[in-house]
């Protein structure tokens, strides 16, 4: 391929799904809109819950969905050029299908996080950095007597480059050059029936980062060493990690090790 995008997954493009209840999903659409510098496409779904987010140059790679149930989370959804054979793939590594629609499926990993897969429609270029960030990164939180088996199901579901993170409990799946979201695995320190999921803005300066956001509606629930915590205004919880918004990875004074 011309464009340099591919894998033996047949993965072709991420889209990083924000999920919100739908109660709440006016406040969600208006501050990831601002944050990721967008406008929200033509709403679809039976109550209007899928919006894509939809950037000044590039493809858009971010959507907000409205669930009914939960406080929401994320998930992914994965662009492939055969969704049958994808979905194949998956279910042979553990995964179950939850929905099956035409021309594409929902499903639902060994420790039950949610990912979808659906067609290609030739998306290639990625969105600029907006304001010194870029959401760029899903990260799935796994309980930690699933987390082994996880990690292998993602590592061969996508077929990415697998890389051990800064901290023992952190492991990424780092995608092929292009593709605009990558997957982080973190393991839990304590035990939950299932995993979840939640979106991670690389930031090239956190503090100013979180400034802008918390001016937007957002809050901070804690700080780390190397990022910070936040909650979105329809009560979703986020990530900003001091990682080079380009490239993903963290900067080389830090020692060069993602997150």
């Amino acid at each position: 391929m011309s464009n340099g995008i591919g894998t033996e997954s047949g993965i072709r493009w991420t889209y990083a799904f924000v999920d919100r209840p739908v109660g709440l999903l006016g406040a969600a659409q208006t501050f990831w809109t601002a944050v990721t510098d967008t406008r929200m496409s033509e709403t679809r779904g039976e109550q209007g819950e899928f919006v894509t987010l939809l950037p000044g140059a590039g493809d858009a790679c971010v959507k907000v969905q409205g669930v009914d149930s939960g406080g929401g989370g994320a998930h992914l959804d994965f662009a492939v050029e055969d969704v049958d054979a994808f979905v194949g793939s998956a279910s042979s590594l553990g995964a179950t299908v939850v929905g099956a629609h035409t021309g594409w499926a929902v499903l639902r990993s060994p420790a039950g996080q949610l990912f979808c897969a659906v067609p290609w429609h030739g998306e290639a270029v990625r969105p600029p950095v907006v304001d010194g960030s870029r959401l760029d990164q899903v990260a799935i939180d796994i309980p930690p007597g699933a987390y082994g088996t996880e990690v292998a199901f993602w590592e061969r579901l996508t077929a990415w480059d697998s890389l051990a993170g800064s901290l023992p409990e952190f492991h990424v799946l780092r995608h092929p050059a292009g593709l605009p979201v990558r997957v982080l695995l973190q393991r839990l320190g304590t035990d939950r029936p299932s995993a979840s999921a939640h979106p991670d803005l690389a930031c090239a300066d956190i503090g100013a980062t979180r400034v802008r956001h918390e001016r937007l509606g957002a809050t901070v629930v804690a700080r780390h060493a190397h990022w910070t915590v936040m909650r979105d205004p329809a009560g979703g919880t986020y990530c900003l990690t001091g990682r080079d918004p380009e490239t993903g990875g963290l900067p080389k004074a830090t020692g060069g090790q993602p997150r």
